[in-house]
Protein backbone atom coordinates (compact mmCIF):
# COMPACT_ATOMS: atom_id res chain seq x y z
CA UNK A 1 0.00 0.00 0.00
CA UNK A 2 1.11 3.50 -0.02
CA UNK A 3 2.81 5.11 2.97
CA UNK A 4 3.48 8.80 3.95
CA UNK A 5 5.14 9.56 7.45
CA UNK A 6 3.70 9.48 10.67
CA UNK A 7 5.16 13.03 11.36
CA UNK A 8 7.32 15.75 9.92
CA UNK A 9 11.21 15.81 9.29
CA UNK A 10 12.66 19.27 9.60
CA UNK A 11 16.10 20.05 8.52
CA UNK A 12 17.91 23.07 8.42
CA UNK A 13 21.43 23.30 6.20
CA UNK A 14 22.93 25.18 3.11
CA UNK A 15 22.55 24.92 -0.43
CA UNK A 16 25.57 23.18 -2.51
CA UNK A 17 25.74 25.50 -5.09
CA UNK A 18 24.32 28.55 -3.75
CA UNK A 19 25.76 28.09 -0.32
CA UNK A 20 22.73 30.06 1.01
CA UNK A 21 21.23 28.66 4.38
CA UNK A 22 18.00 26.66 3.74
CA UNK A 23 14.90 25.20 6.04
CA UNK A 24 13.03 22.30 4.85
CA UNK A 25 10.12 20.48 6.24
CA UNK A 26 8.96 16.97 4.60
CA UNK A 27 5.39 16.95 5.45
CA UNK A 28 2.62 13.94 5.76
CA UNK A 29 0.07 13.80 3.11
CA UNK A 30 -2.58 12.20 1.97
CA UNK A 31 -2.91 8.95 -0.51
CA UNK A 32 -2.65 9.74 -3.97
CA UNK A 33 -1.01 13.10 -3.25
CA UNK A 34 2.81 12.46 -4.85
CA UNK A 35 5.31 14.32 -3.75
CA UNK A 36 5.28 17.97 -4.23
CA UNK A 37 7.58 20.46 -2.60
CA UNK A 38 6.10 24.47 -2.21
CA UNK A 39 8.22 27.40 -1.57
CA UNK A 40 7.36 28.90 1.69
CA UNK A 41 9.45 31.91 1.02
CA UNK A 42 7.22 33.24 -2.52
CA UNK A 43 4.47 34.91 -1.49
CA UNK A 44 2.67 35.74 -4.80
CA UNK A 45 1.82 33.38 -7.56
CA UNK A 46 1.81 29.79 -7.66
CA UNK A 47 4.53 28.36 -5.19
CA UNK A 48 3.58 24.62 -5.51
CA UNK A 49 6.08 22.87 -7.42
CA UNK A 50 5.37 18.65 -8.89
CA UNK A 51 8.03 16.47 -8.29
CA UNK A 52 7.65 15.34 -11.49
CA UNK A 53 10.12 14.39 -14.99
CA UNK A 54 7.60 16.72 -16.20
CA UNK A 55 8.71 19.65 -14.49
CA UNK A 56 12.48 19.13 -14.77
CA UNK A 57 14.40 22.02 -16.66
CA UNK A 58 17.63 21.82 -17.65
CA UNK A 59 20.36 22.57 -15.21
CA UNK A 60 24.04 22.04 -14.61
CA UNK A 61 25.21 19.52 -11.93
CA UNK A 62 21.60 18.79 -10.41
CA UNK A 63 17.86 18.01 -10.73
CA UNK A 64 15.95 21.33 -11.32
CA UNK A 65 11.82 21.43 -11.28
CA UNK A 66 9.85 24.23 -11.90
CA UNK A 67 6.31 25.40 -12.18
CA UNK A 68 5.15 26.89 -15.50
CA UNK A 69 5.04 30.14 -12.81
CA UNK A 70 9.08 29.65 -13.11
CA UNK A 71 9.41 29.23 -9.18
CA UNK A 72 12.41 26.56 -8.85
CA UNK A 73 13.56 23.60 -6.24
CA UNK A 74 17.15 22.39 -7.52
CA UNK A 75 19.14 19.82 -5.82
CA UNK A 76 16.09 17.47 -5.05
CA UNK A 77 18.34 13.95 -5.85
CA UNK A 78 18.83 13.12 -2.88
CA UNK A 79 16.08 13.98 -0.63
CA UNK A 80 13.72 12.02 -3.43
CA UNK A 81 16.12 9.00 -3.44
CA UNK A 82 15.82 8.86 0.27
CA UNK A 83 12.09 8.95 -0.50
CA UNK A 84 11.95 6.29 -2.61
CA UNK A 85 13.86 4.32 -0.87
CA UNK A 86 12.39 4.62 2.37
CA UNK A 87 9.15 3.61 0.39
CA UNK A 88 7.46 6.74 0.81
CA UNK A 89 4.94 7.81 -1.01
CA UNK A 90 3.15 10.67 -0.72
CA UNK A 91 4.67 14.04 0.91
CA UNK A 92 4.90 17.90 0.93
CA UNK A 93 8.14 19.44 1.08
CA UNK A 94 8.13 23.00 2.38
CA UNK A 95 11.38 24.62 1.64
CA UNK A 96 12.10 28.61 2.18
CA UNK A 97 14.46 28.79 -0.52
CA UNK A 98 15.60 27.50 -4.24
CA UNK A 99 17.93 24.12 -3.27
CA UNK A 100 17.53 21.48 -1.17
CA UNK A 101 20.27 21.59 1.64
CA UNK A 102 22.97 19.38 0.38
CA UNK A 103 23.54 17.69 4.49
CA UNK A 104 26.38 15.68 4.59
CA UNK A 105 26.40 15.36 0.73
CA UNK A 106 24.69 11.73 0.74
CA UNK A 107 20.92 10.35 1.49
CA UNK A 108 21.80 9.49 4.67
CA UNK A 109 20.30 12.41 7.33
CA UNK A 110 17.05 12.27 5.40
CA UNK A 111 16.74 8.49 5.47
CA UNK A 112 17.62 8.80 9.37
CA UNK A 113 15.22 11.26 10.14
CA UNK A 114 12.26 9.51 8.13
CA UNK A 115 12.96 6.37 9.99
CA UNK A 116 12.73 8.30 13.41
CA UNK A 117 9.50 9.71 12.48
CA UNK A 118 8.37 6.69 11.37
CA UNK A 119 6.46 5.63 8.44
CA UNK A 120 2.52 5.57 8.13
CA UNK A 121 0.48 2.69 5.38
CA UNK A 122 -2.22 4.15 3.79
CA UNK A 123 -5.12 2.80 2.38
CA UNK A 124 -4.84 3.45 -1.53
CA UNK A 125 -2.49 0.26 -3.32
CA UNK A 126 0.83 1.54 -4.70
CA UNK A 127 0.51 2.22 -8.76
CA UNK A 128 4.35 0.97 -10.30
CA UNK A 129 5.52 1.52 -13.51
CA UNK A 130 6.40 -1.68 -15.41
CA UNK A 131 8.54 -1.82 -18.09
CA UNK A 132 7.84 -3.80 -21.01
CA UNK A 133 10.12 -2.66 -23.73
CA UNK A 134 13.52 -1.61 -24.29
CA UNK A 135 13.99 2.36 -23.54
CA UNK A 136 17.47 3.65 -24.26
CA UNK A 137 18.86 6.84 -24.55
CA UNK A 138 22.42 7.86 -25.38
CA UNK A 139 24.84 11.20 -25.61
CA UNK A 140 28.03 10.75 -26.39
CA UNK A 141 30.02 7.50 -24.00
CA UNK A 142 27.14 7.83 -21.87
CA UNK A 143 23.95 5.74 -21.80
CA UNK A 144 20.87 5.07 -19.54
CA UNK A 145 18.53 2.49 -20.39
CA UNK A 146 15.18 0.76 -19.23
CA UNK A 147 14.35 -2.51 -19.94
CA UNK A 148 11.92 -5.71 -18.26
CA UNK A 149 12.76 -7.53 -15.26
CA UNK A 150 10.81 -8.48 -12.45
CA UNK A 151 11.88 -6.52 -9.63
CA UNK A 152 13.29 -2.96 -9.81
CA UNK A 153 17.20 -3.27 -10.51
CA UNK A 154 20.03 -0.70 -10.94
CA UNK A 155 23.11 -0.99 -13.15
CA UNK A 156 25.85 1.57 -13.33
CA UNK A 157 29.29 2.16 -14.75
CA UNK A 158 31.81 5.48 -14.33
CA UNK A 159 35.08 5.39 -15.28
CA UNK A 160 36.96 8.67 -14.31
CA UNK A 161 41.29 9.09 -15.44
CA UNK A 162 41.59 9.82 -11.67
CA UNK A 163 43.35 6.80 -10.29
CA UNK A 164 41.36 7.47 -7.16
CA UNK A 165 38.15 6.93 -8.68
CA UNK A 166 38.89 4.55 -12.39
CA UNK A 167 36.51 2.45 -13.60
CA UNK A 168 33.61 1.49 -10.96
CA UNK A 169 30.92 -0.93 -11.65
CA UNK A 170 28.07 -2.09 -8.84
CA UNK A 171 24.65 -4.15 -9.67
CA UNK A 172 21.87 -3.59 -7.06
CA UNK A 173 18.42 -5.70 -6.71
CA UNK A 174 16.35 -2.47 -4.94
CA UNK A 175 13.44 -4.51 -2.95
CA UNK A 176 13.46 -4.67 0.75
CA UNK A 177 15.60 -1.98 2.11
CA UNK A 178 18.85 -2.61 -0.44
CA UNK A 179 18.79 1.37 -0.99
CA UNK A 180 19.10 2.07 3.20
CA UNK A 181 21.69 -0.79 3.53
CA UNK A 182 23.62 -0.61 0.60
CA UNK A 183 23.57 3.17 -0.90
CA UNK A 184 21.90 6.03 1.13
CA UNK A 185 25.01 6.80 3.10
CA UNK A 186 27.22 7.52 -0.33
CA UNK A 187 28.56 10.94 -1.01
CA UNK A 188 28.04 13.50 -3.86
CA UNK A 189 32.15 13.21 -5.30
CA UNK A 190 34.43 15.43 -7.91
CA UNK A 191 37.59 15.98 -8.65
CA UNK A 192 39.17 19.16 -7.38
CA UNK A 193 39.49 20.65 -10.71
CA UNK A 194 35.99 20.45 -11.17
CA UNK A 195 35.28 22.61 -7.93
CA UNK A 196 37.90 25.19 -9.05
CA UNK A 197 36.09 25.33 -12.44
CA UNK A 198 32.98 25.55 -10.73
CA UNK A 199 33.36 27.93 -8.25
CA UNK A 200 35.03 30.43 -11.05
CA UNK A 201 31.14 30.21 -12.38
CA UNK A 202 29.72 30.68 -9.19
CA UNK A 203 28.84 26.94 -8.62
CA UNK A 204 29.73 24.66 -5.51
CA UNK A 205 29.63 27.77 -2.90
CA UNK A 206 28.17 25.81 -0.35
CA UNK A 207 30.63 22.73 -1.16
CA UNK A 208 33.26 21.68 1.64
CA UNK A 209 35.46 18.62 2.12
CA UNK A 210 32.37 17.61 5.02
CA UNK A 211 29.56 17.58 2.33
CA UNK A 212 31.39 15.87 -0.71
CA UNK A 213 34.45 13.61 -1.52
CA UNK A 214 36.78 15.35 -3.61
CA UNK A 215 39.10 13.76 -5.86
CA UNK A 216 42.66 14.76 -7.12
CA UNK A 217 45.01 12.26 -9.10
CA UNK A 218 45.16 9.05 -6.93
CA UNK A 219 44.51 10.89 -3.64
CA UNK A 220 41.10 11.42 -1.80
CA UNK A 221 41.10 15.37 -0.29
CA UNK A 222 38.01 14.90 2.09
CA UNK A 223 39.46 13.32 5.53
CA UNK A 224 38.46 10.06 6.84
CA UNK A 225 38.79 8.71 3.09
CA UNK A 226 35.84 6.52 1.49
CA UNK A 227 32.95 5.04 3.25
CA UNK A 228 32.88 2.42 0.90
CA UNK A 229 35.83 2.04 -1.44
CA UNK A 230 33.57 2.26 -4.56
CA UNK A 231 31.58 5.28 -2.97
CA UNK A 232 31.30 6.97 -6.44
CA UNK A 233 29.58 4.57 -8.38
CA UNK A 234 27.13 3.76 -5.57
CA UNK A 235 26.58 7.81 -5.25
CA UNK A 236 26.13 7.68 -9.41
CA UNK A 237 23.03 4.51 -8.10
CA UNK A 238 21.47 7.18 -5.47
CA UNK A 239 21.50 9.95 -7.39
CA UNK A 240 19.65 7.53 -10.13
CA UNK A 241 17.26 6.49 -7.93
CA UNK A 242 16.28 9.83 -6.76
CA UNK A 243 15.53 10.82 -10.83
CA UNK A 244 13.71 7.97 -11.45
CA UNK A 245 11.71 8.59 -8.68
CA UNK A 246 10.24 11.58 -10.46
CA UNK A 247 8.70 8.94 -13.03
CA UNK A 248 5.37 9.39 -10.47
CA UNK A 249 5.87 5.86 -8.96
CA UNK A 250 8.17 2.70 -8.28
CA UNK A 251 9.96 1.18 -11.57
CA UNK A 252 9.27 -2.57 -12.20
CA UNK A 253 12.59 -3.12 -14.10
CA UNK A 254 16.23 -2.93 -14.57
CA UNK A 255 17.97 0.45 -15.18
CA UNK A 256 21.63 0.60 -16.59
CA UNK A 257 23.46 3.82 -16.38
CA UNK A 258 26.70 4.14 -18.08
CA UNK A 259 28.53 7.68 -17.24
CA UNK A 260 24.98 8.72 -17.27
CA UNK A 261 23.59 11.94 -15.29
CA UNK A 262 20.76 13.57 -14.08
CA UNK A 263 19.97 14.81 -17.73
CA UNK A 264 20.18 11.60 -19.39
CA UNK A 265 18.13 9.88 -16.96
CA UNK A 266 15.66 12.49 -17.02
CA UNK A 267 15.80 12.29 -20.92
CA UNK A 268 15.20 8.39 -20.35
CA UNK A 269 11.51 8.82 -18.65
CA UNK A 270 10.61 11.32 -21.44
CA UNK A 271 11.57 9.00 -23.82
CA UNK A 272 9.66 5.86 -21.59
CA UNK A 273 6.43 8.30 -21.47
CA UNK A 274 6.48 8.96 -25.10
CA UNK A 275 6.14 5.43 -26.09
CA UNK A 276 2.97 3.83 -24.63
CA UNK A 277 4.03 0.29 -25.58
CA UNK A 278 7.26 0.56 -23.75
CA UNK A 279 5.31 0.48 -19.79
CA UNK A 280 1.91 -0.56 -17.91
CA UNK A 281 0.87 1.01 -14.93
CA UNK A 282 -0.07 -1.57 -12.33
CA UNK A 283 -1.76 -1.73 -9.23
CA UNK A 284 1.07 -3.57 -6.25
CA UNK A 285 -0.82 -6.69 -5.09
CA UNK A 286 1.12 -8.12 -1.62
CA UNK A 287 4.10 -10.50 -3.80
CA UNK A 288 4.59 -7.43 -6.22
CA UNK A 289 4.74 -4.94 -2.80
CA UNK A 290 7.12 -6.90 -1.77
CA UNK A 291 9.67 -6.22 -4.15
CA UNK A 292 9.13 -2.60 -4.44
CA UNK A 293 12.15 -0.20 -2.48
CA UNK A 294 11.38 0.67 1.25
CA UNK A 295 9.41 -2.49 1.71
CA UNK A 296 10.38 -3.82 5.53
CA UNK A 297 13.05 -1.20 5.95
CA UNK A 298 13.99 -0.83 9.55
CA UNK A 299 16.33 1.69 11.60
CA UNK A 300 18.54 -0.40 12.28
CA UNK A 301 19.12 -1.07 8.50
CA UNK A 302 20.67 2.47 8.30
CA UNK A 303 24.96 1.67 7.72
CA UNK A 304 26.80 3.36 10.83
CA UNK A 305 28.60 6.48 9.35
CA UNK A 306 32.64 6.24 9.08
Amino acid sequence: MQSTLKSAAKFTGVGLHSGEPVRMVVKPASADYGIWFRRVDVTSGDALIPARWDAVVPSRLCTLIANPSGVTVSTIEHVMAALAGCGIHNALIEIDGPEVPILDGSSVPFVEAFLARGIREQAEPVRAIRILEPVEVREGEAVARLEPADDFEIDFSIEFAEAAIGRQEKSLNMANGAFVRELCDSRTFCRQADVDAMRANGLALGGTFENAVVFEGDRILSPGGLRHADEPVRHKMLDALGDLSLAGGPIIGRYTGIRAGHALTNRLLRTLFARRDAFRLVDCGLMAGCKLPGVGVHRSDVPALR
